[in-house]
């Protein structure tokens, strides 16, 4: 059985990506923790989970690999208590309700469960998962290889990054030590154990096949793509390299049918790891901005800079009372890297600035007039209104046109629950809206769904680029949804 939850994948085949949690999707998530710093845990995690390879360099037999790190990969299965409030329509009319009574179904609790993966990472039972695992459960329980089983508390998740940091009560538990993701090879042999379709602990082998992928699943991406054979159920579960050490943690697939198809993806470990410490430490992930808009630097424009080659990001616009705009970042620089670090894409720009302290000063060289010079840019806290309109760097998802000073984005599962929209809304999302432009002062703000334009139905991006792209002198007639309290209403936006 596989998740109901599904997305389209930006490739001309119509591939299925899949979260890969196996049977029903779990309910309520527990904040929570204390005691240890983000800081100490990391000390902790980072020691070696049983004993050195015999060999000086440290490469182990795949045996070797899976015997060292299978007792430290867990089974994860939720329960989720939802409310059943399907009816027949004739139980809308009270003639019927006056006679039959209150329909059966409607008011009543059932639970729901699913099946996932997750990685020991500390001897006193941190225990890191996906996200999608554990979202909305009202009960964790936790299984080791030996049948061993416990119920677990979640400390924090992270639904931007698909990681959640969970706990159980033990004490000295067989753990994995984190390896440096960054210095993974396409072509190194990985393992990636967890517990597909349920089946219990399974290990497969296989490639790192790209790294650095960005495919749309979640708003801050670096995953590590691999052949290694995933499936529904590994979710959480560990990917290790041939030193049996933690570079990577299952979370999605690409497939046409659900099954494997030797497409899959990992979170690397260097970005759970520094979630995970905030996670324990905060509860929460406080992410760090520039305050810019950015895209990829083609050959196009490349060849109009007169540099050597594409590389680096280039800066659309600088918003007012930033980091960006108080360091003096303009439009048209180019950020070519962060710390000495090499920025060739937007995902990795917004990955490494995001998961930086707030607070603290990066060095960015940047191109302006052809010459190269640093800047120091001190980082502030994502503000909160700013988190939708930030995921509107990913490319070929994203509309800026038609509306003046609007911004609007696909309404992918991801953005629905993090928008608290309805499932039986359907539109497109508003990630950003100019202050100073007459959409702003019709109402239109971040979070609002646009479900019509001109009195037609908008289920997609391509439905809302060819209505707004109308050439027509009246203004735009819209109905939009306001998930604040707002409910459904017109607006009409001068163009």
């Amino acid at each position: 059985m596989q998740s109901d939850r599904a997305m389209r994948t930006p490739l001309g085949w119509a591939a299925v990506l899949l979260l890969i949690a196996v049977g029903f999707i779990g309910g309520l998530t527990v904040a929570g923790g204390g005691g240890r710093s983000g800081s100490e845990l990391q000390a902790v995690v980072t020691t070696p989970a049983v004993v050195a390879a015999p060999d000086p360099t440290g490469v182990m037999s795949s045996a070797d690999v899976a015997e060292l790190t299978m007792p430290a990969v867990v089974n994860v299965s939720t329960d989720k208590v939802v409310e059943s409030n399907w009816q027949h329509p004739f139980m809308e009319d009270p003639f019927f309700r006056r006679f039959f009574g209150p329909p059966r179904g409607e008011g009543q609790e059932r639970v729901e469960r699913s099946l996932g993966s997750g990685v020991v990472v500390s001897s006193d039972g941190f225990i890191l998962t996906n996200n999608h695992v554990v979202e909305m459960a009202s009960k964790i329980r936790i299984t080791f290889e030996g049948n061993e089983e416990y119920e677990a508390e979640v400390i924090g998740t992270d639904p931007q990054t698909d990681v959640a940091l969970i706990k159980i009560e033990a004490e000295n538990l067989p753990y994995l030590s984190f390896g440096d993701s960054d210095v993974l090879r396409i072509g190194e042999q990985v393992m990636a154990i967890g517990n597909p379709f349920g089946l219990g602990q399974t290990v497969t082998m296989g490639i790192v096949s790209a790294k650095g992928r960005s495919i749309g699943l979640i708003d801050y991406e670096d995953l590590i793509q691999t052949d290694a054979t995933i499936n529904p159920g590994n979710s959480g579960g560990a990917l290790v390299n041939a030193r049996g050490e933690l570079v990577g943690m299952s979370t999605a697939i690409v497939s046409r049918s659900g099954g494997s198809q030797g497409i899959g993806f990992a979170i690397p470990s260097n970005m759970a790891l520094r979630v995970m410490n905030e996670l324990r430490e905060h509860g929460k992930v406080e992410r760090a901005w520039l305050g810019v808009t950015i895209r990829e630097v083609n050959q196009s424009i490349a060849d109009y800079y007169g540099m050597d080659r594409p590389r680096g990001v280039l800066i659309n616009s600088v918003n007012e009372d930033t980091p960006a705009e108080r360091a003096g970042l303009r439009e048209g620089d180019i950020i070519l890297s962060v710390d000495d670090e090499e920025i060739d894409s937007v995902s990795q720009l917004r990955n490494r600035v995001s998961l930086s302290p707030v607070g603290e000063e990066v060095d960015l060289r940047v191109l302006r007039d052809g010459k190269e010079k640093n800047i120091g840019v001190t980082l502030d806290e994502l503000p909160a209104e700013a988190v939708l309109a930030s995921t509107g760097e990913r490319l070929g998802d994203e509309d800026d046109g038609g509306i003046d000073g609007v911004k609007v984005q696909s309404l992918t599962p991801q953005r629905r629950r993090m928008a608290e929209v309805p499932d039986d809304i359907e539109g497109v999302i508003v990630v950003e809206v100019d202050r100073r432009s007459n959409a702003s002062r019709e109402g239109l703000v971040a979070g609002d769904v646009i479900i019509e334009v001109d009195k037609q139905q908008v289920e997609d991006l391509a439905d809302y680029r060819r209505l707004v792209g109308k050439d027509e002198d009246k203004p735009i007639l819209l109905r939009v949804y306001k998930p604040q309290g707002g409910g459904l209403l017109f607006m009409a936006i001068p163009r």
